[in-house]
């Protein structure tokens, strides 16, 4: 105990002493840059201010850094449209690893026991195999395979074992769903905004470059915060899903209201995208969800009402003269043009990938593929769908891992939340678990999993499930 409370104070120490040293930095910076450039160097100093102070409460408090990454992923395109020289991407890296040296600088008051899991091992499996694709035959650029090796497996990588780490309490599971339910509504209200008022500059500009997909019939699909308007409908269905299944946890009837009140919000957020995958995110998701309630007339009622939910879309045409419910309405129509131009495209890929068991490496298809690998034919081909992608990459003997992995990750989180025995943390992680699902799944016509925000709430959520057991047993 007393070679602990000593590592501890060391640790303290060193802390200190760094905070210290980058106070007087800071210091003498400060009184050069407004000095040196007057108003702007005024301006610069406080943000040397801001990001000193920080760090100061980051490497107190190491938790904050997963919180900070979280929010920063929701709002990060939006700074790239309108800012568009600086490389805001690098900065979920970037505050990852920051996280990282906190925890590290914290390592003593750490329970390292947290990490030794398959979740974590899962996660290290697929970023060496996705680290040996840079060897890939095919030839591809390297600095595709960087750029699609971040939102591929590196994020998961950082995330994941931090989560564990010092992420790892029952109150981090509540200001996590608090903070991803506010930014979501937030991002609605933003594309309520864009609809109802008008784009932003940078909002415009990215419109004028993905107008084909963005301006359909004449109508806006709204992107908000985010990427494009399929991560923002997909994203907004997902933290819907999450806000509606907690109002039937045992909570204060204000904190329900409010939670149905979110939902209903990022539901029009979600029609607004005109985002036909969402639906799927809704569906798949909820009937997961209904599934962990181990609940016989639950089960039946969510089948019931799932069931109607859909033949009302299906073979009715009720509220199809509101143009965001008919192209809501067309995810279930088997002839949709846009539909059978998927298959056509994975039939191609099919007959290219035949004898390539392994794809063609990271980075050779999609985004990355159109900026560094525009001599390859497969780069030609819209993946619009990210298990497709994963087997353009990987080949068939990829995404067999890949897939199987996700299933084993799932149903394991599954059967921890079955042994959940407080009621109110096991409506949580079911809301959690019904929205990876839902992902999951819909990502099949959407590349969703493996983009922020989605991808880092997926992430976290599987960390939290796992956490499951601990909290319920720290609640007993």
């Amino acid at each position: 105990m007393a070679h602990q409370q000593l590592a501890t104070l060391k640790s303290r120490l060193t802390i200190g002493n760094l905070l210290l040293f980058a106070g007087i930095a800071t210091a003498l910076a400060t009184g050069y840059v407004v000095f040196r450039w007057d108003i702007l160097g005024g301006a610069l100093a406080a943000l040397l201010w801001a990001a000193v102070a920080f760090l100061i409460v980051l490497f107190k408090r190491p938790e904050i850094g997963v919180l900070i990454t979280v929010a920063y992923s929701f709002i990060l395109p939006f700074f790239g449209r309108e800012i568009v020289s600086v490389p805001f991407g690098i900065g979920v890296e970037g505050l990852l690893v920051i996280s990282w040296i906190a925890a590290l600088f914290n390592a003593s008051e750490a329970d390292w026991r947290h990490v030794r899991n398959d979740l974590v091992g899962l996660t290290l499996l697929w970023f060496l195999i996705s680290v040996l694709q840079v060897a890939n035959p095919s030839g591809a650029s390297v600095m595709g395979w960087v750029q699609e090796l971040r939102g591929a497996a590196l994020h998961a990588l950082l995330i994941i074992p931090l989560v564990f780490l010092v992420f790892n309490k029952e109150r981090h599971l509540n200001i996590f769903l608090v903070l991803i339910i506010a930014l979501s509504v937030l991002a609605a209200l933003n594309g309520l905004r864009q609809l109802r008022i008008g784009l932003l500059p940078g909002e415009q500009a990215f419109l004028e470059q993905v107008a084909s997909t963005h301006l359909i019939w004449g109508k806006l699909r709204v992107f908000s915060f985010y990427t494009d308007a399929g991560m923002f409908g997909a994203s907004q269905a997902h933290i819907a899903l999450v806000a509606l299944i907690l109002c039937f946890g045992p909570y204060k009837i204000w904190v329900r209201g409010l939670l149905l009140i979110a939902g209903g919000i990022l539901l029009y957020g979600m029609l607004i995208s005109g985002t036909r995958g969402a639906l799927f995110v809704l569906v798949f998701g909820a009937f997961s969800a209904i599934f962990l309630f181990k609940n016989f007339k639950v089960l039946t009622l969510g089948l019931i009402m799932g069931i109607c939910a859909l033949a009302f879309l299906k073979y009715t045409h009720i509220g199809s003269g509101n143009y965001h419910i008919y192209r809501l309405r067309t995810a279930l129509d088997p002839q949709d043009a846009s539909l059978n131009l998927r298959f056509q495209n994975q039939q191609i890929l099919n007959d290219h990938l035949k004898n390539k068991p392994f794809g063609e490496g990271l980075g050779v298809i999609g985004t990355w593929g159109h900026e560094y690998n525009s001599d390859k034919f497969i780069s030609t081909i819209e993946p619009d769908s990210y298990w497709v992608k994963v087997w353009a990459m990987y080949g068939v003997v990829g995404l067999t891992i890949w897939f199987c992995m996700m299933l084993y990750i799932q149903g394991k989180c599954g059967g921890y939340i079955w042994r959940i025995r407080d009621p109110g943390l096991r409506i949580k992680l079911i809301a959690l678990l019904a929205g990876t699902v839902g992902i999951f799944v819909s990502s099949y016509g959407n590349e969703v999993i493996n983009r922020i925000p989605a991808s880092l709430v997926v992430y976290v959520s599987w960390a939290l499930i796992y956490l499951g057991p601990k909290m319920d047993s720290e609640r007993r």
